[in-house]
């Protein structure tokens, strides 16, 4: 009801958000509804918080690639840049990235129902280590005891509940070349955790293997995608659109040839 101390004044808008912290507080009702039920969104959102302060760059990405980045980690379950390494937010060429850890995608291969064990390891040069392939394929490795030496090479297995199997190696000079290649941000997992990424490339690899259904896969085709959340064109998180990017963070795992002796890549002409 008017009165003639309220007559003429009209109510004052919230102000829009401005920064991505702004975004992050504006989203957090979409946040808590893509989110799982055990996963408490007030966590999920100290995390995100925790996130953009140990890497400023975050705060450069535009508001609506680092909201689709959070809601895809929220829709799968994951905890982005945290110590369980399931799940990062990188900043590149102004956007934010949403990228797989190589503990979410064993995490996500699990929750498959299929998969019994998968497991990544890495291999030192004083470990007992060999593989066979073929039709009597087979992998035998023993860890040194005492001083392992330096990494030379990383496998990834899995197993399933019915007992079948299969796995994937690549030699240090591999994965090398493979990250030279394709990781070009600065901030990358690749620059700090080196092991976990070279684990997560061949568990990518020895997943498209195994028996996962089209959900499953869907679920780990997330990895490594930029998305663009507009609040005001999406119904939740069926809406999130896919930005085209020519600006790739990191490809799939190619095939080399390495020399057995050296575990060097053989260069082709």
């Amino acid at each position: 009801m008017e009165t003639p101390k309220n007559r003429g004044i009209t109510a004052k808008k919230p102000n829009p958000p401005k920064t991505v912290k702004d975004y992050l507080k504006v989203y957090t009702s979409e946040i808590a509804r893509a989110l799982p039920t055990q996963i408490r969104p007030e966590k999920f959102q100290r995390i995100c918080m925790t996130a953009l302060t140990q890497n400023p760059q975050l705060a450069s990405c535009t508001p609506q690639s680092f909201i689709g980045a959070v809601l895809n980690a929220a829709q799968l379950g994951l905890e982005p840049n945290t110590p369980l390494g399931q799940a990062y937010l990188i900043p590149y060429a102004g956007k934010c990235t949403f990228q797989l850890g190589y503990r979410g995608l064993i995490e996500l291969a699990r929750r498959s129902g299929e998969i019994s064990v998968i497991k990544a390891q890495t291999v030192y040069e004083n470990d007992d280590f060999h593989y066979e392939l073929g039709l009597h394929q087979d992998l035998h490795h023993i860890p040194a005891v005492g001083d392992r030496g330096a990494p030379i090479a990383y496998y990834a297995f899995y197993k399933t509940k019915d007992g079948d199997f299969d796995f994937e190696v690549a030699y240090r000079p591999e994965i090398e070349a493979h990250r030279q290649k394709y990781s070009k941000a600065k901030n990358s997992p690749w620059n700090t955790e080196f092991d976990a990424m070279a684990k997560k490339t061949l568990i990518k690899k020895v997943l498209k293997l195994g028996p996962l259904s089209t959900e499953i896969m869907a679920k780990i085709n997330q990895d490594e995608t930029v998305k663009s959340f507009n609040k005001d064109d999406s119904d939740g998180m069926k809406d999130l659109t896919l930005v085209p990017d020519e600006s790739v963070i990191e490809a799939e795992y190619e095939e080399t040839q390495t020399d057995p002796a050296t575990g060097e890549v053989i260069e082709h002409a």
